[in-house]
């Protein structure tokens, strides 16, 4: 019987087996499966190939939970893009105004804001440093899950694996939180996202820029070849007018939408699109059940937070699990799991409800509140203390942290 299984290994997944493998100051490592149906390759052969056109932004405290999952060592350096500056603002003003919202990293005596990491290289970066802390890799998926006293069995095409809690990795359709019955609030935005890099006239400058529009937001992520990873969350009949453009075309509307910014933008990789939508699940733990990253809650993309939210779920969990194994307790128990519902529940609600707010007022808002919202961005300008507690949420150092992001 393993201690702990996982189904699930994308970020979140894997990022918990491995802390819960490698263990803490106050435990010891605990025996870990992970079910994984889709393994990429080694961040060393995925450093051979083209660069995935979806990124995810890193922030500090996630760079620090990597850190301890011994997963940051195997980023390969050359893909690993630090941005140092962050530039907002809305249609209503000119991308080279006063009134566009600047953050410096340099404004909180930091290196910089986060990194820019291709999806692929972070998962099996926290694979391979999983598989090193011991834990065991399973290439299956759930086709079972039978709860057995003071155990749990988890079934898959080639056989079952028993443990004393599973956690709930695998995204947004999770089959675990379907197999252990517990439920979870979808809503659609009406937005679909567009992907892709592009290849820009200007220099991104080691800064991240984001404009707000009537019909979505369009992000500019810098990568470390010089090019930029665009994140388009458009309005859904806007979107599949952009996906039907020529790439000439498409370009062009690019242009237009990032006022310039960057210069004349070419596309470098193909477009990719998914609609977007928000969840939340009303109960992330059961008796030796865990849910955590998009099969908890999936929050919109604009800030760039899903991934982060999930490396800190993860962080929380293992925390929570290892001081309790620590002092004998059950890691499967009701209350151990409770205490990581009641932290990470609070936390998540509080960041989608500011990100609903950014999408709502910002992106989409016409009347009197949503015009306060727009033109409050360049009064942030002007108070450098305002701006260092925007910097600080950024980094994701504020608010109550896992001892492994501090």
């Amino acid at each position: 019987m393993f201690d702990v299984v996982i189904v699930g290994g994308g970020p979140a997944g894997a990022c918990a087996g491995a802390l819960l493998a490698r263990g803490s100051g106050t435990a010891h490592g605990l025996s870990v499966a992970l079910l994984e149906p889709r393994v990429p390759p080694s961040p060393e052969a995925a450093a051979r190939l083209p660069p995935d056109a979806r990124v995810v932004a890193l922030s500090r405290a996630s760079e620090r939970v990597l850190r301890r999952a011994g997963a940051w060592r195997h980023l390969p350096p050359a893909r690993v893009s630090a941005y140092e500056r962050m530039h907002i603002w809305h249609e209503s003003v000119a991308s080279n105004s006063d009134a566009v919202l600047s953050f410096d990293a340099a404004d909180v005596a930091e290196p910089n804001l986060g990194y820019i990491v291709e999806n692929g290289l972070l998962q099996g970066a926290l694979l391979q440093a999983f598989s090193e802390a011991g834990g065991h890799l399973e290439v299956a998926s759930l086709s079972s899950l039978e709860f057995r006293g003071a155990g749990v069995t988890v079934g898959t095409a080639g056989g079952s694996l028993s443990a004393r809690l599973v956690v709930g990795a695998d995204g947004a359709s999770s089959a675990l939180r379907a197999a252990a019955g517990l439920t979870a609030a979808t809503a659609a935005y009406g937005q679909r996202a567009i992907v892709a890099t592009v290849a820009t006239a200007a220099s991104h400058q080691r800064s991240a820029w984001q404009r707000f529009m009537s019909r979505g937001t369009l992000a500019l992520l810098p990568l470390s070849s010089g090019e930029s990873s665009i994140v388009w969350s458009a309005d859904e009949a806007l979107a599949l007018e952009l996906l039907a453009k020529s790439d000439e075309a498409f370009a062009q509307a690019l242009d237009a939408a990032s006022d310039g910014v960057l210069g004349r933008t070419r596309l470098s990789s193909a477009r990719l699109s998914f609609p977007l939508n928000k969840l939340s699940a009303p109960r992330y733990v059961l008796e030796r059940v865990a849910l955590i990253g998009d099969a908890a809650h999936v929050v919109h993309p604009l800030a760039g937070q899903g991934v982060n939210l999930g490396i800190l779920d993860a962080a929380a969990l293992a925390q929570q699990v290892l001081d309790a194994v620590a002092t004998q307790e059950d890691p499967g128990a009701l209350r151990v799991l409770r205490g990581y519902e009641r932290w990470r529940k609070s936390e998540v609600a509080a960041m989608a409800a500011s990100i609903d707010a950014f999408d709502r007022l910002l992106a989409h808002g016409r009347g009197p509140l949503a015009q306060l919202a727009q033109r409050g961005l360049p009064w942030v300008n002007r108070s450098a203390e305002v701006r260092r507690f925007f910097i600080r949420r950024a980094l994701g150092v504020s608010g109550e942290l896992p001892r492994s992001a501090r």
